[in-house]
């Protein structure tokens, strides 16, 4: 059994040397040989053929349309907030201070609140000079004594007239009313007349004089902070508040 295949592969392979050899043409059992000019003609022409250099390496390559996916749908804009966000912020100018003061103050006032406010930042603070106007009064007295105060102002409310202490330098006595002109002062003392007042007169409360006020020109509020702080004592009760006038 085994020769039998044997022989059978030898003869196997002397047919197919011979067919590959043509020796087999005569029987048409040659293999066909591919001389057709037409085939030639439907080759690649190679004088059309040119060869390209290789991108650079460090040159980023562009993605090929192949690779990129179908749009499913239109793409939508990129919303404007975050081009906003992108953008760098314009800085910000920091906060004005305020204009601050305190006062008035005549001239044994004035010291002491020099003397604190050197303790705030240099140029942060001012002592300007002012002149306070002259004030007038329409005034009941001088009265004898407190009591006589007393049924003075009782009378005078019930003639609907409105009664105030008139100051250390005009008691026992009462005022009717202050004004920043003898004039004004002058036609409410007439007015006071037609409800029936008749032992008031007007006089000069106070002369022009000079006095200091404190200001802090442009105060943040850390400066604000600092200076109720510092001066607290030295203004006597007077409080920082904005000012009138730059």
């Amino acid at each position: 059994m085994a020769g039998r295949l044997v022989v059978l592969l030898l003869v196997a392979n002397a047919a197919w040397f011979a067919w590959s050899q043509g020796w087999l043409r005569v029987l048409g059992l040659a293999p066909t040989v591919q001389t057709e000019p037409e085939r030639l003609q439907r080759q690649l022409r190679p004088e059309a053929l040119k060869l390209r250099p290789l991108e650079s390496a460090s040159a980023p390559r562009a993605p090929a349309l192949a690779e990129t996916p179908p749009a499913a749908g239109p793409v939508p804009a990129a919303p404007a907030a975050a081009a906003v966000a992108e953008a760098p912020l314009a800085p910000q100018p920091a906060p004005a201070g305020v204009c601050l003061q305190a006062g008035v103050f005549d001239q044994r006032q004035v010291e002491p609140v020099r003397r604190a406010a050197a303790s705030l930042p240099a140029g942060s603070w001012r002592i300007d000079s002012v002149q306070l106007p002259g004030r007038w009064m329409v005034y009941v007295g001088k009265l004898a004594d407190a009591d006589a105060v007393r049924a003075k102002r009782s009378e005078l409310r019930e003639l609907g007239v409105d009664t105030d202490r008139p100051g250390a330098a005009l008691e026992p006595g009462l005022s009717l009313g202050r004004f920043s002109s003898e004039e004004a002062a002058e036609r409410a003392l007439t007015d006071l007349g037609r409800k029936g007042v008749r032992t008031a007169r007007v006089v000069q409360e106070r002369r022009d004089t000079p006095a200091f006020m404190l200001r802090l020109p442009s105060a943040d509020a850390a400066l604000r902070q600092q200076a109720t702080r510092e001066l607290r004592k030295a203004l006597g009760g007077k409080d920082l508040r904005e000012c009138d006038t730059p």
